[in-house]
């Protein structure tokens, strides 16, 4: 015997009951995928058996590494256009669902010196472009003072901008080390092909994918070395703008990469 009752203005005590009810009038079966004629003779009832599983229903496939797949998008590609598209369509980063835009550099890509920051925030997201707002115009001053700018006409005068992830993350928090391991291939890949004599490394995301390790007041002011170019640790512009005092930490780390810049060897 089957029935099939619709319980939905029921309350709890009431659709107990009445499932009781029912059970002791006979009911085996509240619901099933083929009607059963229980007035034909046993013999020449369907039998209701599950379906069998085939081999695709057992096995699941295996979800891709997305660090894997991110060092299989970013090593074919031969220039920066090409990187860039490989970003825009790679599947395996959630922050892409959430930010407005891709934010992949500014500057001068021929370089002499390469800043990577962590992460787009508000307004960068909005524009497309890293390191823009307050620590944007603060990083253009630091720059400056060595004689370098994204803007300059004069190559061996201008800088290059990027950041470790191209995305934004929700509420601008930090990024998580799933997602920059993540990325990390594309940074890499983004640094051979824009040959940079020298890396300003801001902040502890940045030191994190470049050099392996976490702790930039501990850091900063300490040559390291990514993809045998140097790389100098610095506090980021918006550490400088909430903590004064480390501005003459950071102007001393400005003159160690104009040194370096001038005396690459």
């Amino acid at each position: 015997m089957g029935i099939n009752t619709n319980i939905s203005d029921y309350d709890w005590n009431a659709a107990f009951a009445a499932l009781a009810w029912q059970v002791e009038l006979g009911v085996t079966e509240v619901m099933s995928e083929a009607a059963v004629d229980r007035y034909a003779l046993p013999e020449k009832q369907a039998t209701l058996t599950p379906k069998p599983k085939t081999v695709e229903d057992q096995v699941q496939p295996a979800a891709p590494d997305p660090v894997n797949a991110a060092q299989a998008a970013a090593a074919p590609c031969a220039d920066l256009t090409a990187l860039r598209a490989a970003l825009e369509s790679f599947a395996h980063c959630e922050l892409k669902k959430g930010a407005r835009n891709l934010v992949f550099s500014a500057g001068n890509p021929g370089a002499p010196l390469m800043v990577v920051g962590e992460a787009p925030g508000r307004e960068e997201d909005r524009e497309g472009l890293p390191f823009v707002g307050h620590s944007g115009l603060l990083l253009d001053k630091m720059l400056a003072a060595i004689g370098h700018a994204r803007d300059a006409d004069d190559p061996r005068a201008s800088a290059y901008l990027t950041n470790v992830l191209p995305w934004r993350p929700p509420g601008d928090r930090d990024p998580t080390e799933a997602e920059i391991a993540m990325m990390r291939p594309f940074l890499l890949r983004h640094i051979v092909l824009a040959k940079p004599q020298v890396i300003i490394a801001m902040g502890n995301v940045a030191c994190q994918a470049l050099l392996g390790q976490s702790g930039i007041l501990r850091m900063r002011g300490q040559w390291g070395e990514c993809a045998a170019i140097p790389v100098m640790p610095m506090t980021h512009p918006a550490y400088l703008l909430r903590n004064l005092g480390a501005k003459r930490e950071a102007w001393a780390d400005l003159l160690a990469v104009q040194a370096k810049l001038a005396n690459p060897s």
